[in-house]
């Protein structure tokens, strides 16, 4: 039956693919060129690469940290969201996120259906800079990374195909409607005048809630947890996202200004600084300063500071990577493992750095770094964006978990989420995949 599924999927994509520019009609593409800066152009082809590394290089971050039966595993769950989401967001998914605006929640896909309309002599009302195929592109890589942080929740036990299926609905279900909601300028949270710069609560809040959804779903692992495979790949992963997030976050201002120096020089230091704080934190409790301490310090302040980073000041963003590392610390260290195995503590890192990051934006957002923030932080006088911020939190954590949560369910009872014990004690790349290290 799967591979009856599976040969009728590639003979219908290939159909509508042939028969595009007849079935769907899509927007008219300009016919008069838009005169693009070619400055802007050619730096945010640069970040949408750049935040694309961030995915193979989450696929080392985990891929070091898991057991070394299943490093190959956690690794291609990771490479397969680049090539499933990418397919996904020409087909629909860019669509329902940055579509015609449905009620403010959701976009109406049918205008961008594969891409119609998505063209180079047009632009995004956002990004009126740069051409909207390229806005496109660079959105893509969003959406490929937020199912990839998942897995790091449930690894070393779900089976691969549930996995997929789970990350198809997740992207039309959980992150299209907050992607939409947030930075639609028709969105529920956009018209509010919620904050998120690059991601807060569409990428790291929606991820980590859904990666505590899934740890709870599955349960613990049967088989006693092992050593992590390769320190050397978690140092090599976190050297990738930390470069790769330049483009997620300086990317972000859309085009080659100040506000993208701003965001780059705010992410650099916020980074740097939970990364030391984390392993001062360490010493502190009598643990030795160790290679994953620092990064998964370092990871902890760019989440943080992903919905901060084109809003605040320097010396706020070392603030916030400094009161980031602390409270995620805090988390993980206090996680109730023994009841709940997030076994790569996305939620303590992603979800818990998202969302303080996210309530910081609120204190500490300034007009001064960028003109386009209406209300300021509280740390200025004003209690409006604050308040917007904590409610945004809020109802992004309660939909991100309560959809996710149903998603593990409804693909557990079309395909076994978990495999079996004895698989489990093989291991997932033998099991899997065939392969192994």
């Amino acid at each position: 039956m799967r591979k009856i599924i599976l040969s009728a999927i590639l003979i219908a994509l290939l159909v509508l693919t042939f028969f595009s520019n007849f079935i769907f009609t899509g927007q008219a593409v300009s016919k008069e060129s838009i005169k693009f800066d070619t400055g802007d152009t050619a730096w945010m082809i640069v970040a949408t690469a750049l935040v694309l590394l961030m995915t193979p290089g989450l696929g080392f971050f985990y891929g070091g940290m898991v057991g070394k039966k299943n490093v190959i595993s956690t690794m291609l769950q990771s490479f397969m969201a680049m090539v499933i989401v990418s397919l996904l967001w020409v087909v629909i998914g860019f669509g329902l996120s940055f579509g015609p605006s449905i009620g403010g929640v959701i976009g109406n896909p049918i205008p961008y259906l594969f891409f119609q309309g998505v063209g180079v002599n047009d632009s995004w009302s956002l990004a009126p800079t740069i051409p909207f195929l390229l806005f496109a592109l660079f959105q893509a890589k969003f959406a490929i990374i937020t199912p990839a942080l998942v897995t790091g929740a449930f690894a070393e036990r779900i089976r691969f195909w549930a996995y997929l299926l789970f990350m198809v609905l997740f992207i039309l279900v959980v992150y299209a409607p907050l992607a939409h909601c947030t930075w639609h300028p028709d969105g529920l949270l956009f018209k509010l005048g919620v904050l998120d710069f690059a991601g807060g609560t569409v990428v790291h809040m929606s991820a980590g809630w859904a990666a505590l959804a899934g740890a709870i779903f599955l349960g613990k692992r049967k088989v006693q947890k092992a050593p992590p495979a390769r320190i050397t790949y978690v140092l090599l992963g976190t050297g990738l996202l930390w470069f790769g997030w330049f483009g997620f976050n300086a990317g972000s201002a859309m085009g080659a200004n100040g506000l993208a120096v701003q965001a780059l020089a705010t992410t650099t230091v916020a980074a740097a600084a939970a990364s030391m704080a984390w392993v001062f934190l360490d010493k502190i409790m009598g643990h030795k300063i160790s290679a994953m301490g620092a990064c998964i310090g370092a990871v902890v302040g760019l989440v943080a500071i992903t919905p901060a980073a084109g809003y605040v000041s320097i010396p706020h963003s070392i603030f916030i990577g400094i009161v980031s590392a602390a409270i995620s610390n805090f988390v993980v260290l206090k996680f109730p493992k023994g009841k709940i195995d997030d076994a790569l503590d996305v939620f303590g890192c992603h979800g818990v750095g998202g969302m303080t990051g996210m309530l910081l934006t609120g204190v500490f957002a300034s007009k001064a770094v960028n003109p386009a923030v209406v209300d300021q932080g509280l740390i200025f006088g004003e209690t409006t964006l604050f308040l917007h911020q904590l409610v945004a939190l809020i109802c992004v954590s309660i939909f991100a978990f309560m959809a996710s949560y149903f998603l593990f369910y409804i693909v557990n009872k079309i395909t076994p989420l978990r495999v079996t014990e004895e698989k489990e004690e093989l291991g997932l790349d033998i099991t899997q995949h065939g392969e192994f290290l």
